[in-house]
């Protein structure tokens, strides 16, 4: 029986604060912490600038070869937040106030308050399902598969509490780990074997120095964590014994 196909996503990062580097981008990696127990591999992830043309593009190319799409920054009040006239023209649609978007953010302001910029956050591709935000109330939205979020790191994460339980679910990825007291450079050409003995998984190989304070066997604090990755638990653990007997025979003393 052929195993179901696999679920990908890619992430777009959108936002000339990131890229001059004056904002530090923390979603990328949550984002891959929230897939990862779902079995949906995070398989790219692009940067753009606040540029319309570089946002269309960037989601026309992953929407149509990824299975989800996460996009986060760029849909708040400012001139500069763009996004979701982007993924409107990127899929063909007219961008209008979404009502209930609209009831939603009135209701947080008082009377006077909602103006025409507040208004702004609650523009959708037309057809658009909001995403909740438990946080400020503004919502992101999905259009297709393309799911459209917050670019502050607290908000995107609450929003993903209502994205999770749109998604298929694939098989997870199960990873198991060795930390050897052993140089990658002396422990490379034997990892390359098992690796290409053992096609159902990847195997990561993740030099580390003193901060992890283990002595090597010339006194030093270096060595190699090595990652074994695999669907398939049977295959995976296989694996993790012939790098642990590897290490065993270059002299490691005792593993992490």
């Amino acid at each position: 029986m052929n195993e179901a196909a696999p679920v990908t996503a890619a992430v777009l990062v959108i936002g000339d604060e990131i890229l001059s580097g004056r904002t530090e981008d923390a979603n990328l990696a949550a984002m891959a912490r929230f897939l990862v127990p779902l079995g949906i591999d995070l398989a790219e992830a692009r940067f753009v600038p606040d540029v319309q043309a570089e946002i269309i593009a960037a989601v026309n190319a992953l929407r149509a070869r990824y299975t989800y799409v996460f996009t986060t920054g760029g849909i708040g009040p400012t001139h500069d937040d763009i996004t979701a006239d982007a993924i409107g023209a990127a899929f063909g649609l007219p961008v209008e106030h979404h009502p209930e978007a609209m009831a939603l953010l009135s209701a947080r302001y008082r009377p006077g308050e909602f103006n025409e910029r507040r208004q702004r956050m609650a523009r959708t591709p037309r057809g658009a399902t909001l995403i909740k935000n438990s946080l400020s109330a503004a919502p992101g939205f999905q259009i297709g598969n393309v799911f459209v979020m917050a670019g502050v790191p607290k908000i995107m994460q609450a929003m993903l509490e209502d994205v999770r339980l749109r998604l298929t679910r694939g098989v997870p990825m199960l990873s198991r780990s060795v930390t050897v007291r052993i140089p990658e450079g002396r422990i490379a050409e034997g990892l390359a074997t098992i690796q290409q003995a053992h096609p159902a998984v990847t195997i990561g190989s993740y030099p580390f120095f003193a901060e992890a304070g283990i002595a090597t066997e010339k006194g030093g604090t270096a060595g190699t964590v090595l990652v074994i990755r695999g669907r398939n638990e049977a295959a995976v653990e296989a694996a993790e014994r012939e790098v642990a007997a590897l290490a065993d025979s270059l002299g490691n003393r005792g593993r992490g």
